[in-house]
């Protein structure tokens, strides 16, 4: 059995193997014999819909004395809380902003999470006893801005269906979830999954340090709504180390939701860890479940998700027609398409709206299905972006070789 501090010696002395989920799962599938000499770290992560992801700050609105507390503030006309301290006749306003919330149907707090870390400036608008006081500010001007999540890398997340007729407008859909039995809507990075490579959770509990939207961060516990068949974790990490791609806004038929991001390094101690880090998309339940209520209807796995199917979406602009109103540039969730047919690789995350939406088949990728007892039903959105997911992974291996990033020991478990 190893140690953390004997790997994190080997890290130091540039003899560490450090590998990725997808590189290692590559060796299982190929059939290679993999033992825990054979790798000390494997880094874990996910990318896509986290609802449950908020900020905290201090934003600087005034000269001191302007006004003694604030009873309402906007961002980018994002609604926030002020409080919890009201920093009476200071200027400044602590708040707390939701990433669900809304300006309007196209931008929401994800939205404004990422123009922030990309160093935009944000107008702020404040309401004091009757008077409004209106600042522009940047990030850097901000002297404190944290993520905090709620809940966040759920395993085993649920595919969604409609079992009856009347199209429904929800979260889980960007034009609106038909039925019956027409489409399903999933969420989930499958096999690379951070809490599904660490099922006792040897690795991930209270103090252990994560990439959070890139940034170096921390998991404070379990998140709201864990159980032991579904378990996630909430975490924390500062805004101003963030990296853009890595978080952002998704439009959907509820409205603006936010992109969150999670990478973890599992330490190979020994032959029971590495078990849990060898399992496949094929061995991973994925519930489906009633969008009414998430009541149970069946379960397949995330091997009909991302087996076989593609990661990345593809464009073929020799098809386009040019057609005045778009409607693959117009339903795109994160606004990634443009008048060229062009994909904006920073915002696009591969959820496959585009490729049903197209009539003229310029936009491609295979998303897959799911068999159910009423048939088969195909995958229509993929609000988890397994590639960028991928891409965070290297990302932390990247910073493990490179000593920037030193895996830690949990204080205590979830």
């Amino acid at each position: 059995m190893k140690t953390i501090e004997e790997i994190n010696q080997k890290i130091a002395n540039k003899e560490a193997i450090i590998l990725t989920a997808a590189e290692l799962k590559l060796m299982v599938r190929d059939g290679k014999e993999v033992t825990v000499d054979d790798v000390d770290v494997v880094t874990t992560g996910t990318f896509g819909v986290m609802s449950g992801t908020m900020a905290v700050m201090m934003v600087p609105v005034a000269e001191k004395n302007s006004f003694e507390r604030a009873d309402a503030i906007w961002l980018n006309g994002v609604p926030a809380q002020p409080g919890p301290c009201p920093n009476e006749r200071l200027g400044v306003v602590d708040l707390v902003i939701n990433g669900t919330a809304h300006a309007n149907e196209q931008y929401g707090g994800g939205h404004l999470f990422r123009d922030l870390v990309k160093g935009k400036t944000i107008d702020v608008t404040v309401e004091a006893h009757g008077k409004q006081y209106e600042n522009q500010v940047t990030l850097d001007e901000i002297e404190f801005a944290r993520i905090i999540t709620t809940r966040l890398a759920f395993k085993n997340y649920n595919a969604l269906i409609n079992p009856a007729s009347p199209t429904i407008n929800t979260i889980f859909s960007v034009t609106g979830l038909t039925g019956p039995f027409t489409e399903t809507t999933v969420s989930g990075c499958g096999e690379i999954n951070p809490l599904q490579n660490d099922p006792s959770h040897r690795s991930i509990g209270v103090g252990t340090r994560v990439l959070l939207n890139g940034a170096p961060g921390y998991i404070m516990g379990k998140g709201t709504r864990a159980s032991p068949d579904k378990p996630n974790v909430s975490a924390y990490a500062d805004m101003k180390d963030m990296n853009p791609t890595m978080m952002g806004g998704m439009k959907t038929a509820h409205g603006p939701e936010c992109l969150t991001s999670l990478a973890v390094p599992i330490p190979v101690l020994d032959e029971e860890i590495l078990s849990g880090l060898k399992i496949l998309d094929q061995n991973v339940p994925l519930p489906v479940a009633d969008v009414n209520g998430r009541t149970a209807h069946a379960k397949v796995n995330y091997g009909n998700v991302w087996g076989g199917t593609d990661k990345v979406i593809r464009a073929e602009k020799d098809r386009c027609l040019h057609h005045p109103d778009c409607a693959a540039m117009r339903t795109c969730p994160t606004e990634a398409i443009s008048n060229d047919c062009a994909i904006n690789r920073d915002l696009c995350i591969n959820c496959g709206t585009c490729t049903l939406q197209c009539s003229e088949g310029v936009f491609l990728a295979r998303l897959g299905s799911i068999e159910l007892a009423e048939g088969t039903v195909p995958i229509s959105l993929r609000q988890s972006d397994r590639a960028r997911a991928e891409r965070l992974c290297t990302m932390l291996k990247n910073r493990i070789l490179e000593h920037k990033f030193v895996p830690t020991k949990m204080l205590e478990p979830l």
